[in-house]
């Protein structure tokens, strides 16, 4: 073998991506250095947060054109220079869209064993194990900083932040609710133990909704989504409310400037406050919580959801559904042979 498949960024897209935006290109595979290994990726992430660095800077500079579209992948090197990376040894780091990748062992992790057994599949390492679960679980507990009885308000909850991080706050003695944009999420996060589901395409007012669900305020707010599910939000938080902003999706594809916060007063009135995150900042306790959340599924206190997708061809396919609201849990794309 001497080309591998990637995916590269072939120009800024406006608006929700669309599939011109990438490029499938077959690219030559470097001759592998004294200290390299070549991993061959089995599974890659498509995140929604990838969105804004394609058109610019966001909480990484903007992707290049023509740069291979970046993210999360679990893959197996095959022939190794480096001691440190053995042949036939599962890993995971930032691979990106592509069917391998030569690494000098820089931000690529083996698998720990005692982690992936059983029922936890090596895919865990870049769904509730990676940026997505540690992002719900520095949020909550950094930010959020739940206690026994608060209320707990989760947008998009049924993606694998949201669910992560509702079902962190049931462990910690809260009432949860749940946002999610059909019937068959609010099932699913019923099923996991959220205390109230609320479809917000249905609901109708979300400001009415939200003080439905919770007549007494929100105590915490965590925010994945922006715009005015946010707003809601923030008529409805009790004093010393803290909210968590961890996405903004509904911002992520418009055309036009930002809707931003319309309700700032709750700030000063209710005493509020409100911060984001960038889970990278939690980098050396990443390892701590990862065992502690594998102590949860193993116990079946904690559950994940994965939707695979075949086939490297499918990932800007994949990446798309993001925005329509098709997916439903944590969204990979296998890359296959």
């Amino acid at each position: 073998m001497t080309t591998y498949r990637r995916w590269v960024l072939a120009k800024r897209p406006e608006g929700v991506p669309q599939a011109d935006v990438f490029r499938l290109e077959d690219a030559p595979l470097p001759e592998l250095q004294d200290g390299q290994a070549l991993i061959r990726v089995e599974h890659i992430s498509v995140d929604p947060g990838m969105r804004s660095r394609l058109s610019g800077d966001s909480y990484a500079p903007a992707l290049p054109i023509g740069a291979p579209i970046e993210s999360a992948g679990v893959g197996k090197v095959v022939t190794s220079r480096n001691a440190k990376l053995k042949e036939g040894t599962l890993v995971w780091g930032g691979f990106g869209w592509q069917t391998h990748f030569v690494s000098d062992g820089r931000g690529v992790q083996a698998l720990d064993p005692e982690i992936y057994k059983g029922s936890i599949k090596p895919t865990a390492a870049i769904g509730v194990f990676g940026i997505p679960g540690l992002t719900a679980f520095f949020g909550l507990f950094e930010i959020g900083k739940p206690k026994e009885g608060n209320v707990v308000l989760v947008s998009s909850a049924a993606g694998t932040v949201g669910a992560t991080a509702g079902q962190i706050a049931k462990l910690q003695g809260c009432t949860v609710i749940g946002l999610a944009g059909s019937d068959a999420k609010c099932a699913y996060l019923k099923e996991i133990g959220f205390d109230v589901a609320i479809n917000y395409k249905t609901a109708g007012d979300l400001t009415a909704a939200f003080k439905t669900a919770a007549p007494k305020g929100i105590d915490i707010y965590f925010d994945n989504v922006g715009g005015e599910t946010l707003d809601a939000a923030i008529v409805n938080m009790r004093r010393h409310g803290r909210i968590v902003v961890s996405g903004q999706i509904s911002e992520y594809n418009t055309a036009e400037e930002p809707r931003g916060i319309r309700h700032t007063l709750p700030f000063i009135t209710q005493r509020l406050r409100m911060e984001g995150l960038v889970v990278y900042d939690y980098g050396v306790q990443f390892n701590e919580a990862r065992a502690t959340m594998a102590e949860w599924v193993r116990a079946g206190k904690l559950s994940y959801r994965e939707e695979i997708i075949e086939g490297i061809e499918q990932a800007p396919s994949a990446f798309i559904g993001l925005f329509t609201g098709e997916s439903f849990g944590r969204r990979l794309v296998h890359v296959g042979s």
